[in-house]
């Protein structure tokens, strides 16, 4: 059984900065993709930002492009989402997902949908005031 272990968030202003952290235990991380996606009240859940194993391919939605950016720590087993110039648009719960293990007769693919992905954090908020 995958379980991802999700940490950061919290109540920040806007124009500030947040880093998520979601940790895939006793994996090697690097065989993985690796995503980010959000849910605010109401709303469906939509993707963020994804990373391709290996780190070779990244994606992400047009409205965090040049503002957020997912990068991993292999040997942390660690992948980040790092959000610069938080607006209260962001205010959603956060969710970290993988898919995999992929090796060298694979793809490199940086999934955008919910069915890319197999396994889910349990959610983080982030919150951010005008």
């Amino acid at each position: 059984q995958v379980h991802l272990v999700q940490s950061g968030g919290g109540s920040v202003q806007a124009g500030d900065s947040l880093t998520l952290s979601c940790v895939l235990p006793g994996r090697t991380l690097s065989a993985w993709n690796m995503a980010w996606f959000r849910q605010a009240p109401g709303k469906e859940r939509s993707f963020v930002a994804a990373e391709s194993w290996e780190s070779r391919v990244t994606s992400y939605a047009d409205s965090v492009k040049g503002r957020f950016t997912i990068f991993r720590d292999n040997d942390k087993n660690t992948v980040y989402l790092q959000m610069n110039a938080l607006i209260p648009e962001d205010t959603a719960v956060y969710y970290c997902a993988a898919d995999g293990p992929y090796d060298s007769s694979s793809i490199y693919y940086a999934g955008r949908q919910i069915e890319d992905y197999d396994y889910w954090g349990q959610g983080t908020q982030v919150t951010v005031s005008a």
